[in-house]
């Protein structure tokens, strides 16, 4: 539950896939809002996309407590083991439907009340968590939109009021992105320590350890082609946004105004995908004419596809001198050739 526009519906489909996919849950979600229709069927849509059954009143219903019966029932033929509610939002001084959430709310006896609460909201939370905190009595915190800069102000003040945990946390769009609060973590991001730890599960959850080792070995040994720089391309994008994850990294989260041009990024993938397998292992075959079609394949220019050849050689030129270099180190240090 939440006030509108806090995210409710948005991480009440996020917290199923978390359950889903990381805590090997089967979630099932029930659709509570009869006011907002868009909300129906924006949370039908999210369920779909992540596979979860998802119960939906008719059009015409208006009581809530008849649509949550009615959801009971469809609930005992519906494999689950997780039920998660959405309600509608509503304003903190609108009283007929904290009455009606009420209600709700001793009709179903849920084990979770969770405020769903914007982190921009600043000390309007502490009235706002307060509020429904009194009338429902809410066992924990969801905080939405903790993407971008690092807020603190309501996360304390909220924690603090209601004496209940801030359980998960909103950090961006995607529907995966979403995961449990950790105040040591959220404490780093504000002081600009970054969140070291968070990144590093995120790369361990997105990265196969296999290929990871063998990229190693390719850009080692200095045999590491176009079609790997597109394979690094996809396993950096399977993280999320550069932004969030360079904000991870210490001293990075206060720097003002940081920002990835993602449309260079797509521009850099466009040109590369644009070329033939053949093209994106040999590179030095790419003559002007093979230039100006993957130019033109990707709605790039010329110069843009030889700035990315020129980078890409400079960074295998690199690759091979650290090569060589560690090569020359390991013979000096093998015995008899020691430097005195």
């Amino acid at each position: 539950m939440g006030l509108n526009g806090a995210g409710k519906t948005t991480s009440s489909a996020k917290l199923a896939n978390w359950l889903k996919t990381k805590d090997g849950r089967a979630p099932a979600l029930i659709a509570c809002d009869l006011y907002r229709p868009a909300a129906i069927e924006q949370l039908a849509t999210l369920a779909r996309q992540i596979g979860v059954p998802v119960f939906t009143p008719p059009p015409e219903e208006k009581d809530v407590l008849r649509s949550a019966k009615h959801a009971v029932e469809w609930l005992a033929n519906t494999p689950h083991n997780v039920e998660i509610y959405d309600t509608a939002g509503r304003q903190e001084i609108d009283e007929a439907l904290i009455a009606e959430v009420k209600r709700l709310k001793e009709f179903l006896a849920p084990q979770e009340v969770l405020l769903v609460a914007d982190a921009a909201t600043g000390q309007q939370a502490v009235s706002v968590a307060t509020h429904f905190h009194e009338a429902l009595g809410l066992t924990g915190l969801i905080l939405t939109k903790l993407d971008g800069d690092a807020r603190g102000g309501a996360a304390l003040s909220m924690r603090e009021v209601t004496q209940r945990p801030i359980k998960f946390a909103g950090i961006g769009e995607k529907i995966d992105q979403f995961e449990p609060f950790h105040p040591d973590r959220l404490a780093g991001r504000i002081l600009g320590m970054g969140d070291v730890v968070s990144l590093v599960e995120k790369a361990a959850a997105a990265i196969d350890e296999d290929e990871a080792r063998r990229m190693e070995e390719k850009l080692r040994t200095a045999t590491f082609d176009l079609n790997d720089f597109l394979e690094q391309f996809k396993m950096i994008k399977r993280l999320g946004p550069l932004e969030n994850l360079l904000a991870m990294l210490p001293g990075m989260g206060n720097l003002k105004g940081l920002s990835v041009d993602e449309n260079q990024m797509k521009r850099t993938e466009a040109i590369v995908l644009s070329m033939t397998r053949e093209e994106r292992t040999k590179p030095d075959i790419l003559n002007a004419r093979r230039r100006q079609r993957i130019a033109r394949g990707s709605g790039s220019t010329v110069t843009d596809v030889n700035e990315l050849l020129n980078r890409f050689g400079q960074m295998k030129k690199m690759m091979k001198n650290m090569g060589q270099m560690k090569k020359m180190m390991a013979r000096a240090q093998r015995p008899g050739l020691r430097p005195r």
